[in-house]
Protein backbone atom coordinates (compact mmCIF):
# COMPACT_ATOMS: atom_id res chain seq x y z
CA UNK A 1 0.00 0.00 0.00
CA UNK A 2 2.42 2.31 1.27
CA UNK A 3 4.41 1.60 -2.69
CA UNK A 4 1.52 2.23 -4.45
CA UNK A 5 0.86 5.74 -2.55
CA UNK A 6 4.60 6.68 -3.49
CA UNK A 7 4.55 5.41 -7.09
CA UNK A 8 1.12 7.52 -7.43
CA UNK A 9 3.09 10.72 -5.80
CA UNK A 10 5.83 10.79 -8.38
CA UNK A 11 3.50 9.98 -11.25
CA UNK A 12 1.69 13.20 -10.23
CA UNK A 13 4.52 15.59 -9.46
CA UNK A 14 5.77 14.43 -12.83
CA UNK A 15 2.55 15.21 -14.45
CA UNK A 16 2.70 19.14 -12.99
CA UNK A 17 5.75 19.30 -13.45
CA UNK A 18 5.62 18.51 -17.39
CA UNK A 19 2.44 20.72 -17.70
CA UNK A 20 4.35 23.28 -16.23
CA UNK A 21 7.12 22.99 -18.90
CA UNK A 22 5.15 22.46 -21.90
CA UNK A 23 2.60 24.82 -21.11
CA UNK A 24 3.16 27.34 -18.54
CA UNK A 25 0.19 29.82 -19.31
CA UNK A 26 -2.03 26.85 -19.46
CA UNK A 27 -0.65 26.20 -15.90
CA UNK A 28 -0.98 29.70 -14.66
CA UNK A 29 -4.45 29.49 -15.22
CA UNK A 30 -5.38 26.20 -13.94
CA UNK A 31 -3.44 27.73 -10.56
CA UNK A 32 -6.12 30.92 -10.94
CA UNK A 33 -8.97 28.79 -11.06
CA UNK A 34 -7.87 27.05 -8.00
CA UNK A 35 -7.04 29.81 -5.99
CA UNK A 36 -10.47 31.45 -7.31
CA UNK A 37 -12.07 28.72 -6.19
CA UNK A 38 -11.06 28.30 -2.71
CA UNK A 39 -11.22 31.97 -2.28
CA UNK A 40 -14.79 31.53 -2.95
CA UNK A 41 -15.78 28.91 -1.33
CA UNK A 42 -13.98 30.70 1.68
CA UNK A 43 -15.95 33.79 1.22
CA UNK A 44 -19.42 31.76 1.48
CA UNK A 45 -18.18 30.15 4.62
CA UNK A 46 -17.87 33.85 6.25
CA UNK A 47 -21.07 34.81 4.84
CA UNK A 48 -22.78 31.85 5.89
CA UNK A 49 -20.80 32.29 10.13
CA UNK A 50 -22.19 36.30 9.23
CA UNK A 51 -25.59 34.90 8.92
CA UNK A 52 -25.21 32.39 11.88
CA UNK A 53 -24.63 35.53 13.99
CA UNK A 54 -26.89 37.79 13.16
Amino acid sequence: MAQTKKIAQYVVIVFVLYTIITSPERAADLVQIGFEGISSAAQGVGEFMTQLVN
